[in-house]
């Protein structure tokens, strides 16, 4: 509307200014030279208007005519740089899909049109990235760093491909040069904190970590929770070193970060040797509530130093009664009753576990065994259930499981990255049960031992049998003609008793105990015809073998062999000894025979 208004004012004002020329009167006289001209003034006014607009149309053509050369060359160099970006675009989604070969063709179409743009070397370093050309890709980050606009991208380039290359010191110098070129760079500052971290730099990490929340790269929270992980690091390790510096950095980390465990649990050790008890509890209460830990009971166990066992069991049970239910408290409770000889709160604790049991809960079921009756069956069975069982927690950080809690993931180089979870390659399946119990230790934790005899083969001498061993007895003589061969002892199951040996065999190596199997009714079966160079079999057929009967006490299998059998030569090589008494697999009879046919091994 404006503009209509202002056009429609040119137009009357221009109207106006030709009436009031063409009401002029007068000539307008021009004399050059002896030539003289007269004109009227409107006449004059319409010829100076018509040379004014020639003359501009013929600088207009002249101005053209001179530039149209700067014209075809920027018009040259336009498409050249549209074939560029075209290359570029294209290059870049097959690098996006995968497309090595595309994206290597579009990379050298770029760097022929559009060598000087910073996207195109880009374009050239990935895609010498995705054909695995490492050299390729250093150069091209190495032209990019040397550039004022693509220097930082230039240096994390060479960063990832010093680190791709195992080469820590190349990548820990592009780091620090990043780092000086940009404070605020986030992958400069986590590189060079995460390798301070790993050389032990303590004092440099703290100073990156105030830069960081300086820079407003990271929120107040967790700058509180990242420099109480450094004072706590800086802490275990000075903790035997300098204990002042120790203890100033795990007290001012406790109060940044109350929640983490190995914080409270070091500065509960330094307020419970400073005899501040109550203080000392209070940490580990607190970091308890926030996460029960195996570290924190122990602590709280010995928060009192001098205490009975008793003592630090009511103690522990006053701990894991604010978390009721908790596995934590359960194996804590567990580990102080076995040490205060309560074996009856060991087992009412871990009561509620003992289906699915952890490793650790089956094998404090393996100490309770054999700790309070000595039954070395039942504690052997729970030992060989833990092998199966499920993973208790454990410090774990991108994949990585530490038998210690670390401040930063020796895989990504992140702080504070360690877990106490259970790790994730050991979460039970949900297709089935997470833990099986064979058979075996299913009859061993149901049922008592009981006791084996075998009868020997015949006497080579007599060639009558030899006398059967008696059974109760824990521990039965055996003849020396009757010794065990090497190659069965070696492969005969463990016992909880040793058989007493001879004179002749006393410098030969003890025989390997037997496992808890059900033992039968000592009988005479008819004794096995033996061949040469391999021992009778114990039994011709299953209707052969002894039916079992229970007996309180273990008794000891008594290992026999063949008479003629030569024994070990203690001189000679074992294996000449292994190539006169053959393959134990190829023997018949024995130990072998007899524990294929019940399932053993």
């Amino acid at each position: 509307m404006i503009r209509i208004i202002l056009f429609l004012l040119l137009i009357a004002l221009g109207a106006a200014g030709a009436a009031w020329i063409a009401e002029q009167t007068g000539d307008v006289v021009l004399s050059w030279d002896g030539l003289k001209l007269t004109t009227t003034l409107p006449v004059f006014v319409l010829v100076l208007g018509i040379v004014i607009v020639a003359a501009m149309m013929m600088w207009a053509i002249l101005r053209g005519l001179w530039r149209t050369p700067e014209r075809m060359r920027r018009s040259r160099r336009e498409r050249r740089q549209a074939r560029g970006r075209h290359a570029i675009t294209q290059g870049l989604l097959a690098i996006g899909h995968g497309d090595s070969t595309a994206a290597r063709i579009h990379a050298e179409t770029a760097r022929k049109h559009a060598a000087h743009d910073p996207l195109a070397l880009l374009l050239h370093a990935q895609s010498a990235q995705l054909d695995g050309d490492r050299a390729g890709a250093q150069r091209a980050f190495r032209a990019m760093a040397e550039r004022e606009d693509t220097r930082l991208l230039g240096l994390r380039g060479l960063f990832i491909e010093a680190q791709r290359s195992d080469d820590p010191v190349a990548a820990v110098m592009v780091a620090e040069e990043a780092l000086r070129m940009s404070p605020s760079s986030s992958w400069a500052s986590h590189a060079v904190l995460g390798f301070c971290c790993a050389k032990g730099d303590w004092a440099g990490a703290l100073k990156i970590l105030d830069n960081n929340q300086t820079a407003g790269l990271i929120d107040k929270p967790t700058y509180r929770r990242h420099r109480g992980v450094l004072l706590t690091a800086r802490a275990l390790e000075l903790e035997k070193v300098d204990r002042d510096l120790s203890r100033e950095s795990v007290m001012e980390a406790v109060k940044l970060a109350p929640t983490l465990v190995p914080a409270a649990v070091l500065a509960s050790k330094f307020e419970s040797e400073a005899h501040q008890v109550r203080r000392s509890m209070r940490l580990v209460e607190t970091a308890w509530l926030a996460q029960p830990h195996p570290d924190l009971a122990d602590a709280y166990a010995h928060v009192k130093l001098g205490d009975s066992a008793r003592q630090r069991l009511v103690r522990v049970e006053t701990l894991a009664a604010k978390m009721p239910g908790h596995i934590e408290g359960a194996l804590a409770i567990a580990r102080a009753a076995i040490d205060a000889s309560e074996f009856g709160k060991a087992r009412e604790a871990l009561a509620p576990f003992i289906a699915q049991p952890t490793q650790r809960v089956a094998l404090l079921m393996a100490e309770i065994e054999r700790t309070e009756h000595g039954d070395s069956g039942r504690a052997r069975a729970w030992t060989l259930r833990a092998v199966r069982a499920l993973h208790d927690p454990a410090w774990t950080a991108d994949g990585y499981v530490s038998d210690r809690w670390r401040p930063v993931s020796p895989v990504t180089g992140r702080l504070d990255a360690f877990q106490w979870q259970t790790p994730v390659a050991a979460l039970p399946s949900d297709k089935g049960p997470a833990i099986e119990s064979s058979p075996f230790e299913e009859a061993m934790l149901a049922t008592p031992r009981r006791a084996v005899v075998l009868e020997p083969p015949k006497d080579a001498e007599t060639d009558e049998p030899a006398p059967s061993p008696v059974v109760p007895a824990p521990s039965v003589a055996s003849t020396p003609s009757t010794a065990a061969p090497a190659a069965e002892q070696d492969n005969a199951p463990p016992s909880d008793a040793v058989a007493e040996t001879s004179p002749a065999e006393a410098a030969r190596p003890d025989p390997v105990t037997a496992d808890p199997i059900p033992a039968p009714t000592p009988v005479s079966p008819k004794p096995a015809e033996a061949t040469p160079n391999q021992p009778a079999p114990l039994f011709r057929s299953r209707r052969d073998i002894p039916k079992a009967i229970p007996a309180p006490i273990p008794a000891v299998i008594p290992l026999v062999r063949a008479p003629d059998d030569p024994g070990v030569d203690e001189d000679g090589p074992a294996d000449e000894f292994a190539e006169q008494i053959g393959p134990p697999k190829a023997q018949a009879g024995g130990w072998r025979g007899f524990l294929s046919r019940w399932g053993g091994d």
